[in-house]
């Protein structure tokens, strides 16, 4: 490791779990110095050195054990320091990573830790003694430790917005639910609730909602379920058509194309009547 970058490659996972693209040591200047556009999340600790990181024009500057989270979309350059600037980084998506990021309250504004010295040891060996047949478990385990440092919650607004996303997650189902219904029983002005809840959680609360019906439709369409239109009820929507376009927005493919990827999947090369049928059924529904 000493010599040179490290990279190494996490295999493909489902798009409703927690997937790493890769876990690298980063010692190469001139990587560092290009702009590049992040498609993923990434968790980057400060291995050695000091420099900064320019995230969409701000400037961040950061030492050794610090941690800086960038979020899928934005543009990012590192300006080292001195020559003995180093890094290493996982980075990861999902929407188990969208989960995390929004339990432990991670976002543009709640990016950047410090005092993280003791991960870098941690990781570096990790890193060292990865092979191919544990890449994934060790990428991810690190990844879950690092999150585990910052679940500490304080102040009276955390404790609020635990109270909203646990009320949440026990309710997401009902398409009535909402922040509205929430501050009625929290006894709250739901103004006030959606300007914290987007201060904290760095999103709207319409957004969070979205995800936690997204995540169990995903796991409903992965147990076998293969009607859109009860998957959408069943998941708080009471249109599929809507249902289907946040599902392509949301995944990245339309839920009838979902549900045929996961056939050919399990059942291998070729079709047979009953899949046919079952598409056939997709296809009527998505028009409902």
């Amino acid at each position: 490791m000493r010599g040179g970058n490290v990279c190494k490659f996490v295999p493909m996972v489902n798009e409703n779990e927690l997937k790493i693209e890769n876990f690298v040591f980063e010692s190469n200047h001139t990587s560092m110095a290009k702009e590049v556009k992040q498609y993923y999340n990434r968790i980057i600790l400060i291995a050695d050195g000091e420099g900064s990181f320019i995230v969409d024009g701000t400037e961040h500057i950061i030492k050794t054990g610090d941690i800086l989270f960038i979020f899928n979309g934005e543009k990012i350059f590192a300006k080292p320091k001195n020559d003995e600037f180093k890094y290493i980084y996982i980075t990861f998506h999902g929407i188990r990573a969208e989960e995390l990021l929004l339990r432990f309250g991670i976002n543009g504004q709640k990016r950047h830790f410090s005092d993280c010295d003791g991960l870098i040891p941690t990781w570096r060996e990790a890193l060292s003694l990865a092979t191919d047949s544990n890449i994934d478990l060790v990428a991810e385990g690190m990844l879950l430790y690092a999150f585990s440092r910052f679940g500490r919650r304080d102040g009276a607004s955390d404790d609020l917005i635990f109270r909203i996303t646990a009320l949440s997650e026990e309710g997401f189902t009902d398409p009535d639910m909402s922040l509205s219904a929430i501050a009625k029983s929290l006894n709250y002005n739901p103004k006030y609730l959606s300007h914290i809840f987007k201060e904290r959680m760095g999103m709207a609360y319409t957004e969070y909602l979205r995800m936690l019906r997204m995540k169990y439709a995903i796991s409903l369409f992965e147990h076998g379920l293969d009607s859109i239109k009860n998957v959408a009820i069943l998941s708080g929507f009471t249109d599929p058509l809507y249902f289907s376009t946040v599902f392509k927005k949301t995944v990245g493919m339309s839920p009838k194309d979902y549900i045929s990827r996961k056939l050919e999947g399990s059942e291998g090369e070729g079709t047979d009547a009953g899949q046919g049928e079952r598409e056939q059924q997709n296809t009527a529904e998505d028009g409902e």
